[in-house]
């Protein structure tokens, strides 16, 4: 799988560095021709290495569950891909029984792979990783994202709004690097203290969540409560978990 993923960021970074056709999905979603590219490669490869795994990309997802599953994001950050910035990363995912157990998260523009496996640990470049040491959140550097939906200024967009505000003055700082699986991955390897975001897809996590576990951190809801696709993820290493998801705005 790793070898595949590595060919598979040849093309991300063919594209990162050429002229490209840009598309909307929707008003401020975008979507290129490498994003499909690579998710058909991925599919490809994947299901021939995988055949008793259903593969389920962002760009072709007709569900978003199986007993055995491959998540895909070919192109995690495709607006940074577009506008040149290097944060954007082909996020591999295979769960099993509602489960991860094996998940790559591979940005070749910074020549950074990350890869974990169920009970094996977590490693970047071959080298293991660990969650980071903070135990105050005003030692911890965290990081979230913004949902498409904010053009709506709805409750999810409350929410990241809110939060923001009660978080941010008593946490070293927030980054919003606009890639929800190397947000995850920078956790499980001590960069960030924390993370959150709401209105994640499956393919958005799935690696990411497994190298935060891995790695000796902890993932859950914004309530503590064990994550599910579609919840808000709130990740950490565990000994801000807690304080973190004190100061959540409020959400039913």
């Amino acid at each position: 799988m790793q070898k595949i993923i590595k060919e598979a960021g040849k093309i991300l970074q063919e594209g990162y560095w050429s002229k490209k056709e840009v598309y909307k999905k929707g008003s401020v979603d975008l979507l290129t021709e490498y994003d499909i590219k690579i998710e058909e490669f991925l599919s490809s490869a994947l299901q021939e290495l995988y055949p008793d795994y259903t593969i389920i990309g962002e760009e072709s997802a007709k569900s978003i569950e199986a007993k055995r599953a491959i998540y895909i994001d070919p192109i995690d950050g495709t607006t940074n891909f577009v506008h040149h910035i290097a944060y954007t990363a082909i996020s591999v995912g295979v769960w099993e029984d509602g489960k991860p157990v094996e998940g790559v998260v591979y940005n070749p523009i910074l020549e950074e792979f990350f890869y974990a496996k169920r009970g094996e640990g977590a490693f970047l470049n071959g080298n293991k990783i660990e969650v980071s040491k903070d135990s105050k959140l005003i030692n911890a550097l965290l990081a979230t994202g913004f949902p498409y939906t904010k053009t709506k200024k709805g409750k999810d967009f409350d929410f990241v709004m809110q939060t923001m505000a009660n978080l941010l003055p008593i946490t070293r700082d927030i980054r919003r690097l606009g890639s929800a699986s190397i947000d995850l991955a920078y956790v499980a390897c001590g960069r960030f203290g924390g993370f959150y975001e709401v209105n994640l897809k499956p393919w958005d996590v799935a690696a990411g969540i497994l190298l935060v576990e891995e790695a000796g951190g902890r993932v859950s809801n914004h309530k503590g409560e064990p994550y599910r696709f579609g919840d808000i993820i709130v990740a950490s290493n565990g000994a801000i978990h807690d304080a973190l998801i004190e100061h959540m705005s409020h959400w039913n």
